[in-house]
Formats: C-alpha cells, structure tokens, sequence
C-alpha cells in the first residue's frame, strides 16, 4: 500500500471489515493485487479455522465445572477458561497458590549474589502459551478491575517497570484464584446432644 501511496479512508480502522472491504477494492498493479488477494483469502481461512475452534471448545466445556466456575471470574473469558483448563486441569492438585503461579511460570526469577539485589525476569517454567494468556489477562485486570488497578498503580509508583507491575498482578491473580477454585469442605457432622 505504502509503495502505490494508499491511504484508506479516515474514518476506516485498518485490519477491521470497512478496511478490508476498501482494501479488496483498491486499485493496485497485477502483482500486488495477486498478494493482496491472497492475503485476505488466507486471513478469513484463518478466521473461519478460529471460529471453527471455538464451537468445538464451547460444546466441548459446556457442562464442564471448572470452565464455568472460571467463566464467572472477573474479566475471564472463554479462551481464557478454556486455556487454564487444559494446561492446569485441577486446582486442587497443587498444595498452595504459590506453586500454581510457579507452575504458570508466573514466579520472579531471582538473580542475586551477596550484597547485591536483582531481579531477573520471570522463571523460564511453565507453558509460554499459558503465561501469555495470563499477561493478557492481567492488563485486562488493570484496565478494568479497580482492586487490580490500585495494586498496580502502587507498584508503578514505586518505581517498578510496566511489565513488572503486569506479571505481578498476574502473580498475585494466580495465587487468590488457586483459593477460589478448592472444593468446599464436606459439612461437619451434626452433633447429637443427649
């Protein structure tokens, strides 16, 4: 687009319907038209793949528990649900929040020696597809969640990176939804006086 000086329309967002609507339409020379055109047949493929996955997921986890359970959490959405099902299975497998979120490989990784202090990133554990779509899950949070916005408005404050901030709250999500997600205790037996 750039080497035959397009522009679209201004109102038209780019990668949305409008824009890909304009751009099928937009004169282009043979050769670029050819790329163009075969870039949008692969890229609605891929939409129909994607939308193909998320029927089969969604009556697949329908009478699931623990998507469900997951789904009502604040900003969790299927993916999300369907992601931490898969690679967490259980909640109740791991002893405390802290191994899960170590397991998520939502831990910081610490890389000091004597007097000297320093943070080394994250552990490399964990599935990288898991950690990604906790990320994802925690700028929501910041966005949209005022309990999560405040933590992460008082580490930026002090002085911590953006990402730090971010893998934090992923951290400490974890961590409170491995309490949320145990089963309920059995009620206590009844007493019998007399």
């Amino acid at each position: 687009l750039r080497d035959h000086r397009l522009k679209p329309p201004a109102a038209v967002g780019r990668w949305s319907r409008a824009w890909r609507a304009w751009l099928s339409q937009a004169e282009l020379g043979e050769q670029s038209r050819w790329i163009v055109d075969r870039q949008l047949r692969h890229l609605q493929y891929v939409e129909q793949e994607i939308c193909e996955v998320e029927n089969h997921l969604d009556g697949v986890t329908a009478e699931d528990p623990v998507v469900q359970d997951l789904l009502k959490k604040e900003q969790v959405g299927p993916v999300t649900a369907w992601t931490l099902r898969a690679e967490i299975g259980r909640f109740d497998r791991f002893r405390t929040g802290r191994q899960l979120s170590r397991f998520c490989g939502l831990s910081p990784r610490n890389a000091s020696s004597g007097a000297r202090q320093a943070d080394a990133g994250l552990i490399r554990a964990g599935n990288s597809q898991l950690r990604a779509v906790l990320m994802e899950l925690s700028h929501r949070l910041i966005r949209q969640s005022r309990r999560w916005t405040k933590m992460a408005i008082r580490l930026l404050e002090g002085g911590k990176a953006k990402n730090v901030v971010v893998a934090a709250v992923a951290n400490r999500w974890m961590r409170r939804l491995f309490y949320q997600m145990q089963p309920a205790p059995p009620p206590a037996p009844a007493r019998q006086t007399g």
